[in-house]
């Protein structure tokens, strides 16, 4: 990924295609919501001391899922808050379930752009298609 998102509206779909499996998806809304649960009994509990557990519990199962699940780099590395709303709004799309659908829906605005973007071929002065 070269280019930097300006917006977390032009993140998303990348958001999304890095976590193109359904385990990878899974395993970051249990995470999430580990991450929460530690927050909230920090705060009911008044023991900060359980915030760093929040960040394991959320990030652990996040990180594991993109090194040997996706096999890719986790976004948080170059995007931290894209990437926690990322995180949130994927959460939300589960619970509600229609994150696949979002997968889906992406992936077919993906493949439409790239077939958009090829060339057709051109023909030369007897109809043949020439080589590219």
């Amino acid at each position: 990924m070269s280019e930097r998102y300006e917006s977390f509206e032009a993140f998303w779909p990348y958001y999304v295609r890095e976590h193109g499996k359904k385990t990878t998806r899974t395993m970051h809304f249990w995470g999430t919501t580990a991450a929460g649960a530690c927050l909230v009994a920090a705060a009911v509990t008044r023991r900060p001391g359980l915030i760093p557990l929040a960040l394991v519990a959320g990030y652990g199962p996040a990180w594991v899922s993109h090194f040997f699940v996706e096999q890719n780099r986790p976004a948080t590395f170059q995007y931290p808050l894209w990437s926690l709303l990322g995180d949130l709004k994927m959460w939300r799309m589960i619970a509600a379930g229609t994150m696949d659908d979002e997968v889906e829906r992406l992936r077919r605005e993906a493949t439409v752009r790239d077939v958009e973007a090829t060339p057709a071929p051109r023909s030369d002065a007897t109809g043949d298609a020439a080589l590219n």
